[in-house]
């Protein structure tokens, strides 16, 4: 049985493979995953490869609407098989694979570009969904990268005095 503390670097090295795919960082964590993973086979790191880009290509090919659920079905993914890991090394060996986890999460996690906001702003460094179910939603945008917005939903109907 794993402790809480291996479970959330896990889930955190689950999230940060999610967050990887398609970044500057894919390829060099894409080869550290797998030598983790593959612990020294070479047959473990080719399998552990193939999945990290069964992963990549499911993150791309998803439709918009179907994102959040991919994301999150291969987060969870990858956590199992890093809690997998964890659970199966001695003590010794569990500590070493979790530093290197750690460097791998501390990795993407230093990638990432800064996000701020000002007074009574909002900031998001990664998608943002914004819905108003019977009411207005709006603010004031500033983008630095490319933008797409989906097909506008049709107002709801209100009732009157």
């Amino acid at each position: 049985m794993l402790s809480e503390a291996m479970v959330a670097l896990a889930a955190a090295g689950g999230t940060a493979v999610v967050q990887a795919a398609g970044t500057d960082v894919w390829e060099e964590l894409r080869a550290r995953v797998a030598r983790l993973l593959g612990r020294g086979a070479a047959q473990g790191e080719s399998d552990a490869l193939d999945r990290l880009d069964r992963t990549r290509t499911a993150l791309e090919s998803g439709g918009q609407d179907d994102v959040p659920e991919v994301r999150t079905r291969q987060q969870a993914a990858w956590q199992t098989r890093f809690e997998d890991l964890l659970e199966g090394l001695q003590e010794a060996e569990r500590e070493d694979a979790a530093n290197e986890l750690r460097t791998l999460v501390d990795q993407v996690d230093g990638a990432r570009p800064g996000v701020s906001a000002g007074d009574g702003g909002t900031a998001a460094g990664r998608d943002v969904n914004v819905r108003a179910d019977g009411g207005v939603a709006g603010g004031v945008n500033n983008f630095n990268k490319e933008v797409t917005f989906g097909v506008n939903p049709p107002m709801p109907e209100r009732e009157r005095p």
